[in-house]
């Protein structure tokens, strides 16, 4: 049996494959599954032994802390390796690769990969080094985001898309995906603006490099699903964790950033594209508006509660992430509402896309567990600390000319104690021999 499977594997013909789902997509699914279990694994042990390290051994908590993070980085690199692999050979072997936009999409996976590693180099020369290569990477990964969106559109016009995803495209809504689309970028554009006003300014080696751990750790447990949607969407274990984290430390204006970029790639991972504007709101918009987690950070009101600022954006940053999705679905996948028993496509859309809550009540709840620890807000609260205002740095700096007018008194009266040292001071005679 096995020989025949085997066989039946290797054989092809004009459509692929003769069984095209028997190993890769066998393997995917239950490496998954093994990879799922293990991560549960290993963050019980890493947070137990932090426990027990932060109570016997307090000292050396802050070096646990960094190896503990280096040791999920390199898990989660793995994983994204792995699984990302096993993706493109499913995809490759049922026949669903469209080189269109799988290339441009490597490209720009490429592209933020190597440019990240490159500015992180750069950055331990010099400072003129680290600019350069940062607008170099910048001006690269902007040119591959267009180049993807070309390519998306040729592929959407071509009809390759509609019939790989057995969609009608006169059934699309092209004026409601584009109204849709529009709408929430100026609402995401204004309040990235209003809440980032007091966000430190400019990227430097330490963001660029937490930003790639995030972003990293996050698009690897998006593959750990607990369950997955025929037409896109799955519920993880706290996927978006890290890029909440992110956002809270450095602010909302990277965080939207990271979460654009982590969007971008969500297109290389789960490719469900039935319209350019619906392609955006479901993967860069939707994961952006979750950069929007840390937009409390600065109310000083809470600061005695960081796990509401902390829960309180992450509802706001999911609702952006839940509007996005529901358009899409009304507007692009409303065709099939019928198709499972619904007769609005609005109903359709909010009861599909419900799966936004269970995958963001996970990262919620683990979030606000994190929050509460004192550990882990001492070292979140050594980033992303407002600037202090121009005026207040000013009182605070001493007044010049009060320093030059203290400076001769101050001299003087040195001068006339230690002259009234001298003079009361004991006359020392010399010894006679």
């Amino acid at each position: 049996m096995f020989l025949n499977l085997l066989s039946s594997y290797v054989a092809e013909t004009d459509d692929g494959y003769l069984y095209e789902d028997v190993w890769t997509s066998y393997a995917k699914d239950g490496l998954g599954y093994v990879l799922l279990w293990l991560v549960v694994a290993f963050a019980v042990v890493l947070l137990a032994v932090g426990i027990f390290i932060r109570i016997k051994r307090a000292d050396f908590f802050r070096t646990y802390v960094k190896y503990a993070v280096a040791f999920a980085t390199g898990l989660a690199v793995v994983i994204l390796v792995v699984m990302l692999s096993l993706e493109f050979f499913d995809m490759s072997e049922s026949g669903s690769v469209f080189e269109l936009v799988l290339v441009p999409s490597a490209v720009l996976f490429g592209v933020v990969v190597l440019g990240t590693a490159a500015t992180y180099v750069a950055s331990l020369y010099s400072k003129k080094a680290f600019k350069i290569s940062l607008w170099t990477t910048l001006g690269v990964f902007a040119a591959a985001v267009i180049a993807l969106i070309v390519c998306i559109s040729i592929h959407y016009s071509s009809g390759a898309s509609s019939d790989a995803n057995e969609a009608d495209p006169s059934l699309i809504n092209d004026l409601g995906l584009y109204l849709g689309m529009a709408g929430l970028i100026v609402a995401l554009a204004l309040l990235t603006f209003f809440f980032g006003r007091k966000d430190r300014k400019g990227f430097d080696s330490r963001t660029i490099s937490y930003a790639a751990v995030c972003i990293a750790m996050s698009f690897a447990l998006s593959y750990l699903s607990i369950f997955h949607l025929p037409y896109g969407g799955s519920v993880t274990i706290a996927s978006l964790l890290p890029l909440m984290i992110y956002s809270y430390m450095f602010g909302v204006r990277k965080g939207v950033f990271a979460g654009l970029i982590y969007g971008l790639l969500q297109i290389i991972q789960d490719p469900m594209i039935l319209h350019p504007a619906q392609m955006f709101l479901d993967y860069p918009i939707a994961f952006a508006g979750i950069g929007l987690a840390g937009m409390f950070r600065s109310v000083r009101a809470l600061d005695k509660a960081p796990q509401v600022k902390f829960l309180l954006g992450a509802l706001v940053g999911s609702t952006i992430r839940y509007l996005s999705h529901l358009f899409s679905g009304v507007f692009a996948f409303g065709q099939f509402a019928s198709y499972y028993g619904f007769d609005s496509d609005w109903l359709y859309s909010l009861t599909y896309n419900s799966f936004v809550f269970a995958d963001i009540a996970i990262a919620i709840i683990v979030g606000v567990i994190a929050f509460s620890s004192k550990s882990f807000m001492t070292v979140v609260d050594r980033y992303n600390r407002p600037a202090k205002p121009a005026a207040a740095q000013v009182a605070a700096a001493p007044a010049p000319q009060a320093e030059l007018a203290a400076e001769p008194q101050g001299t003087a009266d040195s001068a006339t104690a230690v002259g009234a040292a001298q003079e009361s001071a004991p006359t020392a005679t010399p010894k006679k021999e």
